[in-house]
């Protein structure tokens, strides 16, 4: 199993910043992406900012410019830094991790969120 720990979020008002982090315990394969994810009201979690485990990472086209998002591998940590923030970015923040199992399927867990408002 694999717990993920967020810690960041709050209130700050239009062109603030905030940074939110998340660290992973537990038994995590080499092969993982982690990221934030929100939750957008009425759809599905869609995607913020991702990193693989390569380094890599995918931001959201919303978010690009205004969000860096970074890694430490060895503790299995991500953070986000969110500067520039607008209300429209006002939402529960999810963190996420996927690993690949040795049998090469996949297993995904999710944090329990985070706050941001971002008031006008």
């Amino acid at each position: 199993q694999v717990q993920l720990v967020e810690s960041g979020g709050g209130l700050v008002q239009a062109g603030g910043s905030l940074r939110l982090s998340c660290a992973a315990s537990g038994t995590i394969f080499s092969v993982y992406t982690m990221g934030w994810y929100r939750q957008v009201p009425g759809k599905s979690r869609e995607l913020v900012a991702q990193i693989m485990s390569d380094g890599s990472t995918n931001y959201a086209d919303h978010v690009a410019g205004r969000f860096t998002l970074s890694g430490d591998n060895a503790k299995h940590a991500i953070y986000l830094q969110m500067n520039n923030l607008k209300p429209e970015d006002t939402d529960d923040y999810y963190c996420n991790l996927a690993h690949k199992l040795p049998n090469g399927s996949w297993d995904e867990f999710w944090g329990h969120g985070t706050q941001v408002t971002v008031s006008s």
